[in-house]
């Protein structure tokens, strides 16, 4: 399928593949409607993600909270407090000082392991400082080998994610399944953004070399898609999605692109089944199995190709 001609001229991509998924929204809430639905879906998947592995590392290069005095959907406390704990080792990065603080005193509240639950000793590792010069530490850190399954969430606040870091943690592992990638892509006001960077290097850093420029030709799906190729042609994950986060119900424009990125065969349908439960009560870990999630979601994406011909 050919990328779309948009009103500023001719594509200067072509053959992007279509590779946007269908979006979700919710309901009117005291917090920026993405921010709720951005942690909801960090979440949910992470669940799915403990059910299948049992285990895990976990690494959040911008982990502190995004509002200093309201954690309630704050992703490193979600997934710390995420039952059953069966991550054995996360490591949170954070620049901010105040928020590093404000992680430590996460951590130290933590309830001591659960021996009769069967959980794993755990270590949370802090990590103060710019992630993309502590990317190297971090993986290190979170003691990943061959056989670990391991998940790393790229929070970024716009420009703040060097293209090079996502190379360092996507090309860490050399044998056994790729590092799982959630980055998010601020597309709702990125081409604004642009325009308020005096400091041409530090775009030339996030986007990982000079034709950024380039991007402002672009429509919004567009760019999506050309960062899913890049993923997949730069740093050899198999399934690369961007899935779309809105501001308000139905309608709302496209604050972000979540970009899922993996290796792992069952992965993009435990995906699919986290965006579309995201706001949904979850469901009992006994009554889960990864047999069943696929089985219901092979059959959810039968009836969607057919209401879709």
């Amino acid at each position: 399928m050919k990328t779309k001609v948009t009103e500023s001229g001719p594509p200067l991509f072509q053959d992007l593949p279509v590779q946007i998924a269908p979006p979700f929204s919710f309901g009117v809430s005291r917090y920026p409607i993405w921010t709720k639905n951005k942690s909801q879906l960090i979440d949910r998947y992470l669940y799915y993600f403990i059910l299948v592995t049992k285990h895990g590392s976990y690494i959040d290069g911008f982990s502190g909270p995004q509002r200093v005095n309201d954690s309630d959907l704050w992703s490193a406390k979600l997934v710390m407090e995420r039952q059953p704990r069966w991550l054995r080792t996360l490591v949170l990065c954070e620049l901010s000082p105040t928020k590093v603080r404000m992680l430590e005193e996460l951590r130290n509240a933590q309830p001591p392991r659960n021996a009769t639950k069967k959980e794993p000793r755990r270590e949370i590792k802090i990590i103060g400082g710019d992630f993309n010069a502590n990317a190297g530490a971090a993986l290190q850190a979170a003691q990943i080998k061959d056989r670990t399954a391991a998940f790393c969430l790229l929070d970024q606040r716009t420009f703040e994610c060097h293209w090079k870091t996502i190379k360092t943690i996507a090309r860490f592992k050399s044998v056994g399944h790729k590092i799982e990638l959630f980055y998010f892509l601020p597309i709702g006001w990125l081409k604004r953004a642009f325009s308020g960077v005096r400091d041409n290097a530090i775009l030339d850093r996030w986007w990982g070399r000079s034709d950024w420029d380039e991007l402002k030709n672009l429509a919004s799906p567009d760019i999506a898609s050309l960062v899913c190729q890049r993923f997949r042609k730069e740093f050899g994950y198999s399934s690369v999605v961007a899935w779309p986060i809105r501001n308000r119900r139905h309608r709302g424009s496209i604050m972000y692109y979540m970009i899922h990125a993996t290796d792992h065969p069952a992965a993009p349908k435990l995906m699919g089944r986290a965006y579309r439960k995201a706001v949904d009560p979850f469901e009992p870990l006994e009554q889960l199995s990864l047999r069943g999630i696929l089985q219901d979601e092979a059959v959810g994406s039968d009836h969607a190709g057919k209401g879709n011909r």
